[in-house]
């Protein structure tokens, strides 16, 4: 649906104006279909994140400062969110043994096997599949690439 209609406005200043309002619209509509996803494994979309950014390192560790730089949200609270996967047991934190002041960051095994029933349950290109072809994806993504410059 276009966007106009979606949100029921009629006039924008311009396209750019436009473009602004539908990403952002857009952003809300794909996190909400993410939520709903991962809501049945208890988890928020942060969280979904630092456990793939881990698994992507394993079996290396990280540190927060690394899953900060990586976090596709960069105002989250690493730190706090790692505290939550570390009660829930899907992470570890040790101290690092080349340096004691820092804090090693990884994936449990229990991550790893919540990571792998979702990857089983559903894949985040479900959620546009049926509405964009896989070049329609791939100049979106460049387009967006562009955008951020």
């Amino acid at each position: 649906m276009q966007i106009d209609k979606e949100i029921q406005a009629s006039k924008f200043e311009d396209d750019y104006h436009k473009v602004v309002i539908n990403i952002a619209y857009t952003s809300g509509w794909l996190n909400n279909l993410l939520r709903y996803e991962l809501e049945k494994y208890k988890l928020t979309g942060q969280q979904f994140n630092v456990l793939r950014i881990l698994r992507g390192r394993f079996p290396q560790p990280a540190t927060v400062n690394l899953i900060k730089e990586r976090m596709v949200d960069k105002m989250s609270d690493a730190s706090r969110i790692v505290d939550r996967l570390v009660q829930k047991g899907l992470v570890s934190r040790c101290t690092n043994n080349k340096d004691r002041r820092s804090v090693d960051i990884r994936i449990s095994d229990a991550g790893l096997e919540v990571l792998s029933q979702m990857d089983n349950q559903f894949k985040t290109k479900d959620f546009i599949k049926s509405n964009l072809t896989e070049q329609e994806a791939a100049t979106l993504s460049d387009l967006l690439d562009k955008l951020r410059g």
